[in-house]
């Protein structure tokens, strides 16, 4: 006989996003299971190579989840300035935390961390197993149906969930999204990032750096060692092929004069990985009894390193809506309700999406018109101390706020 289990939210996806979401809906009152393949793993060791910028703003909400506090302070690697420059014409932008009024959120020394995904994976994982109405089911959805009043799903385990609201938050390939055929706009960056952890020879200071070069942007994002940082070099897929297929001598050579020497001679200290980068957007996050957050609703180039803190939003803005109706008699899974978190999030992913794209244009390729308002508008920028500070609050995720 098939067992099934009934819940108020199920959500499909135990990474960052989706368990941020579940432990603030738990913590809200509500009883929520999530569906994940397996269980995150602590992590120790070198770096892992997928790591994040968490911005002030992402830092508040896991704070206020609990999951922070689980965070091993070696893995932690706050910054507290970025350089920003391009290679074509010497223009740079730089900012320091400590020019920001020290007030409300904007109080730290810090401007973010960069943190390894897994190990935020785990915090949140660990912070999730505290709470009993919060029910953690590693297995997969094979099928979903809806009704009028509940939505279901069969799991490759043999047993059946319900709940009032589903919530995609499995990626940017979406199970969910895809069986609910919600359609998709989607573009291709005509760019590949390799990523890697590299040694520098020189502390990086804790301060983020980025270069915009011919072919593409580089970030070096400092880790926890003073002398490692991450890279996410983005480049035509013609030349990530081509840099892959480097041996070490000849890859750290062409990393230290993109990066100009500014850490010293860069050796690379892990595989390399490539992968390409594309722009995707649901044109629904929400349908009667289902919402998207994250990668499922939405990814954007890396450029800002925005990515998983507006995966973050996503998941503050239903946190809120959904404690806010918690007593009433609102049904969690209506559309009518559903829609106010999505017109919230698709305003902000279209603000950074279009953001995106206007970066990428400037910053692509070499023509003299280009070059000539990068460098007049960077070198503006630097010397226009209320943008600098309005774009730092950008990076934030303050919004303008202090």
């Amino acid at each position: 006989m098939v067992s099934t289990e009934s819940v108020d939210i199920a959500i499909v996806g135990g990474g960052m996003v989706g368990m941020a979401t579940a432990i603030g809906l738990a913590q809200a009152g509500y009883q929520v299971a999530v569906l994940e393949r397996q269980a995150p793993e602590p992590v120790s060791g070198a770096p892992r190579l997928r790591v994040s910028a968490i911005n002030r703003a992402s830092e508040q909400l896991l704070s206020q989840l609990g999951a922070w506090q689980r965070l091993p302070a070696d893995r932690l690697s706050p910054y507290q300035g970025m350089s920003v420059w391009d290679k074509d014409n010497l223009a740079q932008i730089d900012f320091d935390a400590s020019a920001l009024p020290q007030t409300g959120l904007m109080a730290s020394a810090n401007i973010g961390h960069i943190i390894e995904n897994d190990a935020i994976a785990y915090a949140l994982w660990q912070q999730a197993q505290s709470l009993s109405n919060l029910k953690l089911v590693i297995a997969a959805p094979q099928a979903v149906a809806f009704s009028e009043r509940d939505a279901w799903l069969t799991l490759d385990n043999g047993s059946m969930l319900t709940a009032s609201l589903l919530v995609a938050a499995d990626g940017a390939n979406s199970w969910l999204r895809q069986q609910c055929q919600i359609p998709l706009t989607f573009a291709d960056y005509g760019h590949h990032a390799v990523v890697a952890t590299i040694r520098c020879q020189l502390s990086h200071q804790g301060i983020a750096r980025q270069v915009f070069l011919p072919d593409g942007p580089l970030a070096l994002l400092p880790l926890a060692d003073p002398h490692l940082c991450s890279i996410v070099w983005s480049q035509s897929p013609e030349y990530a092929e081509a840099r892959m297929a480097l041996d070490e001598t000849e890859f750290n050579q062409q990393l230290s004069v993109a990066t100009e020497s500014r850490l010293g001679s860069l050796t690379i200290e892990s595989e390399r990985v490539s992968f390409p980068l594309m722009m995707r957007y649901a044109q629904d996050f929400v349908r009667p009894r289902l919402a998207l957050l994250g990668d499922a609703a939405h990814t954007v180039h890396p450029l800002a390193g925005q990515g998983v803190n507006l995966g973050f939003r996503d998941a503050a803005a239903l946190i809120k809506l959904l404690e806010e109706v918690k007593q009433s008699d609102w049904d969690i899974g209506s559309e009518r309700l559903l829609k106010r978190y999505e017109r919230s999030q698709q305003a902000q992913a279209q603000e950074l999406i279009a953001a995106m794209a206007g970066f990428q244009w400037l910053f692509d390729g070499q023509h003299p018109l280009k070059q000539a308002l990068r460098g007049v508008g960077m070198n503006l920028f630097d010397r226009a101390g209320p943008v600098k500070q309005w774009l730092l609050q950008q990076a934030l995720g303050t919004g303008g706020r202090c």
